[in-house]
C-alpha cells in the first residue's frame, strides 16, 4: 500500500519546512472593488484556523515568537503585498493565545 502524501509549509516566522497541520494559516481577504475596478476597500488580514478561507494565505508556527518574527522582517507585509498595521498583529497573538 502507498504511503499517503504529507503536505509541508514553511513557517513564515523561523522559515522551516513543517506538515501543513502543524502551522495556522493567516489569510488576508480579497480586496472590495467597484464596477471600474478601483479599490474601494483593503480586504482584511486574519487567523484562519479551518484553512478555507479565501484569500491570499501564508503559514506560521503556533507559538507568539514566530509572530514576533514576522513581524520584525516584515514577511507578511512581503508574502500580501500590503502595509499591515500593529493592531492586526496584536489581534491574531490573542486568538493565538486562546487556542493554546
Amino acid at each position: 500500500m502507498r504511503q499517503k502524501k504529507i503536505p509541508m509549509r514553511k513557517c513564515t516566522g523561523c522559515g522551516e519546512m513543517k506538515p501543513k497541520k502543524e502551522l495556522v494559516r493567516v489569510v488576508k481577504a480579497p480586496d472590495v472593488k467597484d464596477d471600474d475596478g478601483n479599490v474601494i476597500s483593503q480586504g482584511s488580514v486574519s487567523l484562519d484556523l479551518t484553512g478555507k478561507k479565501a484569500g491570499r494565505g501564508a503559514y506560521v508556527c503556533r507559538n507568539a515568537d514566530c509572530i514576533r518574527l514576522a513581524k520584525k522582517a516584515r514577511r507578511f507585509e512581503r508574502a500580501f503585498s500590503c502595509k499591515i498595521p500593529g493592531e492586526v498583529f496584536d489581534a491574531i497573538e490573542e486568538e493565538l493565545r486562546h487556542i493554546e
